[in-house]
């Protein structure tokens, strides 16, 4: 099967290997293309650091940054698949994106929790 969505995650970052850990057991259609951004041996669409920096996918060929990328992951989930409508529907986008940029803010205290 074609994955549908192209998910590139920071393999480094052990908040991010939990989620695509259960991102993968969810997948069961394998509907999603997960790629290691710290593998210098794949490719990256943008600038690593830039890639790394906020979670991006893609989607029927858009490459979509932080809140999309996150919805266009859960649609291809059944399960998550109302989450992701709803994560993409333009009214409800800010906030989504609201609720991302400030959980960015905290990532470094949450990794190091589960370092």
């Amino acid at each position: 099967m074609n994955p549908e969505v192209t998910v590139w995650f920071d393999s480094s970052c052990p908040l991010c290997q939990r989620e695509i850990s259960l991102m993968r057991r969810l997948d069961r259609r394998g509907a999603i293309l997960f790629v290691d951004a710290c593998d210098p041996s794949t490719g990256c669409p943008l600038d690593r650091a830039e890639i790394l920096s906020r979670f991006h996918a893609e989607e029927k060929g858009r490459l979509l940054s932080g809140a999309p990328a996150f919805a266009a992951m859960w649609r291809a989930i059944p399960l998550l698949r109302p989450l992701g409508v709803a994560a993409g529907w333009a009214p409800l986008t800010p906030v989504f994106e609201a609720a991302y940029r400030g959980f960015l803010r905290v990532r470094p205290r949450l990794q190091r929790l589960f370092r």
